[in-house]
């Protein structure tokens, strides 16, 4: 690619590249990685869809995927992230498989590097058409740099949203039916090795959804226990609060320390026997005081500005980073700050701020322009720099516009919206080999 240009140029001007193949030494070098985007970038330009596994093979994608798997399952739920010699520390939201975003923000942003620590937080798959390619080149930075390169868990890093906003078909469209199979489960594993938070500088929290429950009485998975007499309880109240009915009383936000105890690894968080990970990947803010279930998801919380208040005044922190909603789920929530410039301050209290994040311009990429004006909103990212790491440097940008010409893989005029009550209770019967359609389990 020549200095100065585009990736669209470079793709546009080239009628073949070499597959990529995996690193001999087994390595992952920032080299590697720059073939790589420039492999996906023709791809998705000069190919047709089913034409990716010639440039960049489903062998060469299960190793990346099981490289990083095992990265990230030695990781611990929160991850401490140490800025030194004045590191930066850019933070971006959601993407959701706009892969020419993504390449726009690290041209804007500059790319993951020993003086320039990442955290991305999560929803990299669904709704877009380049979730693979999104997937695939972050998985990248992260294997070439595990230390600077932190991949936090997004709700849609799970195997319901997966199956519902168009990853699995997409992986079927691109892989085959037999290809496509075996990567999924291997994908699935990976969903269930990201961290669930991560702690800028001993200032800074950054999570999905953003903050979560105290763990209850009832709670009968508590220091990993299994089985106990209080497992089944435990699941039935959450099922009641889940529906807005009996909902237990005196919800209280949870500490760090209890997160880093809650196991993490399993597909989809939504049974009441683990109800931390639910929370950090579902919930949302508010604005009015206390912590409730949300009844508009269906799941996880909603906190008032007092619950940011006693989170921050108790860990000594200041700023809490989050993402999960875009434009169009901010359209639904009165009173709160539209989503449209991709970055807004929810709560502002005397111990410090709770903002906000989404990384994904001109979101959602398929909509029903006949009935809806597209929202065209701007996205941004966050810096944070020294000596303190609690101060965003907020910078925005457009999308990469005209996207290359493609179909939805998932029938976005009918599906729910991630922000709506989903019909999660399917999911959530408490095996975890039900959740492979072959009744097959996790090889974790």
């Amino acid at each position: 690619m020549l200095e100065g240009d585009s990736p669209e140029a470079a793709a546009k001007s080239q009628d073949a590249v070499d597959p990529i193949v995996w690193p001999s030494d087994g390595q992952v070098s920032v080299a590697w990685i720059e073939k790589l985007r420039e492999a996906l970038v023709h791809a998705t330009w000069k190919r047709k869809p089913d034409e990716l596994p010639q440039i960049f093979p489903p062998q060469v994608f299960e190793a990346l995927i099981d490289r990083a798997t095992k990265l990230m399952q030695s990781e611990q739920n929160v991850v401490d992230v140490s800025p030194k010699n004045g590191e930066t520390v850019t933070v971006v939201g959601d993407v959701h498989g706009q892969f020419h975003d993504v390449l726009r923000l690290l041209e804007r942003a500059g790319q993951p590097s020993e003086k320039s620590l990442f955290v991305f937080n999560g929803d990299y798959v669904d709704r877009g058409a380049w979730s693979v390619e999104t997937y695939a080149l972050l998985l990248a930075w992260k294997v070439c740099l595990p230390k600077h390169v932190i991949l936090i868990r997004g709700n849609h890093e799970t195997k319901y949203c997966a199956h519902v906003y168009g990853f699995k078909q997409e992986l079927e469209a691109k892989y085959g039916a037999h290809s496509s199979r075996g990567l999924f489960k291997k994908l699935l594993v990976c969903f269930t090795a990201h961290p669930l938070a991560a702690v800028v500088g001993f200032s800074t929290f950054i999570a999905h959804g953003g903050l979560f429950r105290e763990l209850p009485s009832w709670y009968g998975g508590r220091k990993g226990k299994k089985g106990g007499k209080n497992r089944k309880g435990g699941r039935d109240n959450h099922k009641r609060a889940k529906h807005g009915s009996d909902a237990p009383e005196g919800l209280k936000v949870g500490s760090i320390a209890e997160l880093r105890k809650v196991k993490r690894a399993v597909l989809d968080p939504l049974d009441g026997r683990n109800p931390l990970p639910s929370d950090v990947l579902w919930s949302d803010p508010g604005l009015d005081p206390g912590i409730v279930t949300n009844d508009s998801r269906g799941i996880g919380l909603v906190f008032g500005p007092d619950c940011t208040q006693t989170f921050l005044e108790s860990h000594r922190l200041k700023l809490v980073i989050r993402s999960h909603e875009g434009p169009d789920a901010r359209e639904k929530r009165e009173g709160m700050h539209a989503m449209l410039s991709g970055f807004c301050e929810d709560h502002v209290v005397p111990a410090g701020k709770l903002v906000t994040l989404f990384s994904a311009p001109d979101y959602p990429q398929f909509q029903n322009v006949d009935d809806v004006e597209r929202y065209k909103n701007t996205a941004a990212y966050v810096v944070l720099s020294g000596p303190g790491y609690d101060t965003p440097e907020v910078h925005h940008f457009d999308a990469a516009l005209p996207r290359p010409e493609v179909k939805a893989y998932y029938d976005f005029e009918t599906a729910l919206d991630s922000d709506e009550d989903l019909d999660l209770g399917s999911e959530a019967d408490g095996s975890e080999a039900s959740l492979f359609s072959d009744g097959s389990d996790v090889d974790s």
